[in-house]
């Protein structure tokens, strides 16, 4: 059993521009960011993380985690796998942020948010587009651990706080806030969207 405040959503991006969008989104949203996650590369590990979930002042928590490009299971991927095995913590879903990064897995996304903030079943390039039908997962450099685990929901999108300007600050983050929003519809949780 969960306790009310042991709830996340991770998202696989931390640097400053993603976590500006991160808590962008979650401030819309009515949901906490833990933005002591966010590094590049993710330089907190998996149970401080945890513990961070925990203190959280809200019914769920926003945690990112970064590898920095690293193909190999970095940093960001060894605390995302901690906080994944952790029976403490329900996760709600993940945000898989796509990029360049070469010579991993992937993963099958169960639907992606494109920078239109289009919901479609495939996965997304880096920049938010739709990848081609017969493209079926989405490269990031910090998604390849989400196939030992079997989370709720796993949604691919662009380059958070980016995507060609459409995710960007200064237009609120719609993208980002789109994706985190659909998690939480999806899971049942109720929230008061605030523009």
């Amino acid at each position: 059993m969960y306790n009310v405040a042991d709830q996340a959503i991770i998202i696989t991006d931390g640097d400053n521009t993603a976590c500006r969008a991160v808590e962008n989104a979650g401030q819309k949203l009515g949901v906490r960011t833990i933005s002591k996650s966010a590094g590049t590369p993710t330089d907190h590990s998996g149970e401080e993380i945890i513990k961070l979930i925990k203190e959280a002042e809200s019914d769920t928590a926003l945690v990112m985690f970064d590898d920095e490009g690293d193909k190999n299971k970095g940093s960001g991927e060894q605390a995302m796998e901690r906080v994944l095995a952790a029976d403490e913590i329900e996760i709600l879903g993940i945000l898989a942020v796509a990029s360049d990064t070469k010579d991993v897995v992937g993963i099958k996304p169960d639907f992606s948010v494109t920078n239109q903030a289009e919901v479609i079943d495939a996965p997304v390039t880096k920049d938010g587009s739709p990848e081609s039908a017969d493209h079926l997962y989405l490269e990031g450099d910090t998604v390849d651990i989400i196939n030992e685990f079997s989370p709720q929901l796993v949604i691919g999108i662009g380059d958070i706080g980016k995507m060609d300007h459409q995710d960007d600050h200064n237009k609120g983050c719609p993208i980002t806030t789109k994706a985190i929003e659909e998690i939480l519809s999806r899971s049942g949780k109720s929230y008061e969207r605030v523009n």
